[in-house]
């Protein structure tokens, strides 16, 4: 992290602050970025901040030990926990986050992403029906109970797996995908590799445990992120509060989802890893996906689940600092037609900050000045930086907004003696 804004630097104008080191040019726009801000979350005005760590009334008080945050230490009862905002992927709260853990039936979330793949390649279709083998019948575990021998539509297996957790539907759609269960456990560990989760290796599709089949919790929150992002048209199957099969109704084991806190994903517990939640919800355009695991019972895995999305909707906000094409400066043009240069933006910046610190961020802008003659339109010139955000450095690439032609010989002559009388 930079140092702090000092009294000083903050009373300064914006745009009044400049160093020159031969022909470098690096200058400070303003020490607190909220005159750049181009909106603040509406919901976060005026609400309270709940306190870091306090037991649920109604849960005996449970050990808990620090997790690391944006803003300092929060204690947690999770073993395991990785907090991320989804539009910025930044990491609100991490404790132990790339350690290997017991997945449980976290897995199924990847089970899920490999069989979305093959219904948007159209190697599947949710009206299809895959058979059920002896394999997925005597598998044992939560269960969405299908029939030995029958058949059952894919998008029944879907809610069977992600609404009741079954593990037989698992099977079923695994050996309906590849053929056999290990074939498609080769898919689950390419997939994952492909999503860069660096942590995670499975030996079965259902988180049925086996030593040396685990994830992250920062891999949990991964891969419910491509989710979310990868499969929209699929995700509403999280969000499902109950689910009927065979004259069986079982309600989702995800309690956030029950409560109406969260709209997915998934639960998961084994003796080894104790209770496990990753969940998403939003509110207000902000959505929050949370890893929690190594709990230690169904109602702490809830309760906890539910305080930590309240703390991290309440403590954290997204603030767009800048917008794609926005002009930051203007930059000195040596012997161009016109005497500055728009420097541009690149992309648009949000960051996910907690909330009163977008006064404390720097913002400022680094190019060689002046630049020299002809200018290209999009042509680089420099760097916005910001800093000063309790993330690592940002730089933005600065371009030429316009193109400034060399001066003809007439208008250099002009130029250099302006320059020697005075008036340049």
């Amino acid at each position: 992290m930079t140092d702090p804004v000092t009294p000083a630097m903050a009373a300064r104008p914006a745009g009044t602050y400049r160093t020159k080191d031969a022909m470098h040019t690096r200058r400070f726009l303003l020490a607190g970025a909220t005159s750049l801000l181009v909106s603040t979350p509406a919901w976060a005005a005026g609400r309270r901040r709940h306190p870091a760590a306090m037991p649920a009334a109604t849960e005996p008080a449970i050990p808990s030990s620090p997790a690391n945050s944006l803003i300092g230490p929060i204690d947690t009862i999770a073993r395991w926990a990785c907090i991320v905002d989804y539009t910025t992927g930044a990491v609100i709260l991490e404790k132990a986050a790339d350690e290997r853990m017991p997945p449980s039936s976290l897995t199924k979330m990847m089970t899920a992403y490999v069989v979305f793949g093959m219904l948007r390649a159209g190697r599947l279709t949710l009206e299809q029906s895959l058979p059920v083998s002896e394999k997925a019948w005597r598998m044992q575990g939560s269960k969405m109970f299908v029939p030995l021998n029958g058949s059952v539509a894919v998008s029944d297996l879907i809610q069977g797996m992600v609404i009741q957790s079954g593990n037989d539907a698992c099977i079923v759609l695994a050996e309906g995908v590849a053929g056999s269960e290990d074939q498609f456990v080769s898919m689950m560990n390419a997939q994952a590799a492909q999503l860069g989760m660096t942590n995670s290796h499975f030996l079965n599709a259902t988180g049925w445990p086996m030593d040396g089949h685990y994830m992250s919790a920062r891999d949990v929150a991964t891969i419910a992120m491509h989710l979310i992002h990868d499969f929209p048209e699929y995700y509403h199957f999280f969000s499902e509060r109950s689910f009927t099969f065979n004259r069986i109704s079982q309600e989702n084991r995800n309690a956030l989802v029950v409560r109406g806190v969260a709209d997915g994903l998934k639960t998961g517990h084994t003796d080894a890893g104790g209770f496990g939640l990753c969940a998403s919800a939003e509110r207000g355009g902000n959505r929050i996906v949370m890893a929690i695991n190594g709990l230690p019972s169904s109602n702490a895995r809830a309760n906890e689940g539910e305080r930590l999305f309240e703390w991290s909707f309440v403590n954290f906000e997204n603030a767009t600092l800048i917008r794609n094409g926005a002009v930051v400066d203007n930059a000195p043009v040596w012997l161009g037609q016109a005497p500055t240069v728009p420097l541009v933006a690149t992309r648009d910046v949000t960051l996910t900050l907690p909330h009163g610190w977008q006064n404390r961020v720097h913002v400022s802008v680094d190019y060689r000045s002046p630049v020299p003659a002809p200018v290209a339109a999009g042509q680089q010139l420099g760097e916005m930086v910001i800093a000063n955000t309790g993330l690592a450095e940002i730089r933005i690439p600065l371009v030429a907004g316009a193109a400034v032609p060399r001066l003809g010989l007439m208008g250099r002559a002009s130029a250099v003696l302006g320059r020697k009388l005075g008036h340049g």
